[in-house]
This record gives structure tokens, sequence and C-alpha cells, in this order.
């Protein structure tokens, strides 16, 4: 488990993370500080911990990816894990895509500032997940935002084939992927979350509706 004070510069040495993507992250952690009192984009008492509680938490993320152009990152809101991700993508995968579905517009205007801060190559779309059909990804992400059943019901329109889901889930992940079980088809695996004890990383793929 990484350590609960650790700094933001201590996360990303921890990750291997470049001197220049630690610098646009630290840019990206001054921004989140900078706007949370007016639009309270994390919880006030977490934002102390955001090294670990949310940018570790993200960054965990990174190792379970498959190749991509295209990623989805649903109910962005503060854009974890989305945001940490395409600014880590921003060096190895250049051309590759995140785009943010967030239906909050001072959220998505949060989002917009620290892509253009980080230069990360992001869009960020305004709308609710059911009106985002229109996009296709490799990858989705999720955090904090559904049950696994709700979270593979949104997911499974988006994802290209052969693509992946991977969902930061807490401690009910068993309970909510026998729930999940009853109306979906699919293939997960599960990684011991980095940052906590209860939390599990879920990797999932070959979606399909039962019956």
């Amino acid at each position: 488990m990484i350590a609960s004070d650790i700094t933001l510069a201590g996360v990303c040495k921890q990750f291997d993370v470049s001197r220049e993507t630690t610098e646009k992250l630290a840019i990206y952690e001054a921004l989140l500080k900078k706007w949370n009192p007016a639009i309270n984009l994390v919880s006030k008492s977490t934002l102390k911990s955001a090294p670990v509680r949310h940018f570790a938490d993200s960054l965990q993320l990174w190792k379970y990816r498959t190749e991509f152009k295209s990623w989805i990152d649903l109910g962005s809101g503060a854009g974890f894990p989305g945001m940490v991700l395409a600014i880590i993508a921003s060096a190895e995968y250049p051309d590759a895509k995140f785009h943010f579905v967030e239906s909050d517009a001072r959220k998505s205007a949060f989002l917009r500032n620290v892509s253009r801060e980080t230069q990360a190559n992001t869009v960020v779309h305004t709308k609710r997940i059911e009106d985002a059909a229109d996009l296709q990804a490799d990858i989705i992400s999720a955090r904090a935002l559904a049950s696994t059943t709700e979270l593979l019901s949104f997911s499974a329109p988006l994802l290209k084939k052969g693509g992946i889901c991977l969902y930061l889930k807490g401690q009910n992940c068993q309970s909510e992927l026998a729930e999940a079980s009853r109306f979906w088809k699919f293939e997960a695996e599960q990684f011991a979350s980095e940052t906590d004890g209860n939390g599990t990383v879920l990797r999932v793929r070959d979606i399909e509706r039962v019956g």
C-alpha cells in the first residue's frame, strides 16, 4: 500500500513518472485546489490526501491498459481517473484522444481548463452518458460512478470490439459482480488496489447482454 502522507512528487516517483509529466500533474493539483472551493470538485477532506486519494488511485490503472487510440472516461467529475491518465498518455500515446463525459457544465469547464494548462489531448462532452452514443473507444474508465451492473450498461454501447473497461471499485465489488452476472455476460479480472485496502481494480472485456 502507498503511504497516505506521501506528496504528489513522491507518488510520481513511485509510479516512475517523468519529470515533465510530474510537472503537468502538479499543475493539475494546483488547479484542483484553486477551483474546489467554488464548485466542490472533490470532498474538502480529501484535498490534503489528494496525491494518494486521487492521483495515485488513478495512476494505478495505467499498467492495466491495452493498446489504444481512444479512451472514454465516464462521469468524469474532477477528472479522476481520466485526466491523470490523459496527462500520462501525452508522452507515450501522443495521438490518442481522451473523451470525458460529464453532465455538469462547471465541472466540464474545469476539465477544459486543466486540459489547456497541461496540453492533454482531450475532448470534454457536457452531456449525460446516455446521450454519448456517438462515441466509441478502445478503453473505458470510471471511478465512484455507479454499480457494476450500471457501468456495464453505460459501457457496452461505447466499447469497440476487443476493448476493455477499467473500473475502480470498493469493498462491494464481489457482490456487484454477482449481481451484474444476472444481466450481463463478461470476462472480469480483479486486482488489489494500491491505495485502498478494500478496493479493487476491475478489468472487464467481452460484454454481452444476457438473453
